[in-house]
């Protein structure tokens, strides 16, 4: 599997997950390049959330390996993995999951308080963030006071803040209208751009996976080439003929 990036960041293989008697994951593999967007497409059930997770180190698949660099991602203890996800890696999900309880800026500035940074420059490394999603001026705002997308955008700039070498966003754009996906998709492919960060993006949608620079297919537990992706390169076969 190449990528269009870089070397490659992540690499799962061969990876198996079942929850009790479901089989969620039956030998999926994938490369995420360092720099890359790639986006997971697949009907719902086919093990999308469940490969991201793996990836991410959020759960530990049954069989199989996760491997960042050097290290096996799923050798680690739980809380090592967690870890990761505060230095490393950085997570998104469909309803961004804001701790209702804080304010946008305190939610943003959360990770780096947790990672030792003082509350004084978290909160203005924050601040920085919040204004590169357009969301500054919600600052003071809780989840509930704002929008879908406003509250989709305070999670990328949580997930962002810390700088990390990759993104893992399920489904960002599933619980927001065609206007604010779009604008949650601009702001996070421009800021990755910027960051150079990696980014698994997990989508059912062919609009938000158009944002990608590569696309592969989750089929009942296993990647697949995506149909989009095959006829691209059989029209540009034909042109080359």
């Amino acid at each position: 599997m190449s990528t269009q990036q870089g070397a490659p960041l992540i690499t799962a293989r061969d990876l198996t997950k079942s929850y009790g008697r479901t089989g969620a994951l039956r030998g999926a593999s994938v490369e995420l390049g360092a720099g890359e967007i790639l986006a997971v497409t697949g009907a719902s059930g086919s093990g999308k959330s469940t490969l991201l997770h793996c990836m991410a180190g959020i759960v530990a698949p049954d069989e199989g390996a996760v491997a960042y660099g050097r290290r096996r991602v799923d050798q680690l203890s739980e809380s090592d993995r967690t870890l990761l996800r505060r230095t490393d890696f950085g997570v998104v999900f469909q309803f961004g999951q804001l701790i209702p309880e804080l304010t946008a800026l305190d939610n943003v500035a959360l990770p780096l308080l947790l990672a030792g940074t003082a509350r004084g420059e978290a909160r203005e490394r924050a601040d920085a963030w919040l204004e590169r999603f357009g969301v500054r001026g919600q600052a003071e705002l809780r989840s509930g006071e704002m929008s879908g997308g406003q509250a989709q955008r305070v999670a990328l700039a949580r997930a962002l803040v810390t700088e990390p070498k990759a993104v893992f966003a399920d489904e960002p754009t599933g619980a927001l209208d065609s206007l604010a996906g779009e604008q949650v998709m601009t702001a996070l492919v421009h800021t990755a751009r910027e960051a150079g960060t990696a980014v698994l993006l997990v989508t059912h949608d062919a609009q938000t996976a158009a944002y990608a620079d590569r696309e592969v297919e989750l089929r009942d537990g296993i990647v697949v080439e995506s149909p989009q992706v095959a006829a691209r390169a059989a029209v540009e076969a034909s042109h080359e003929g």
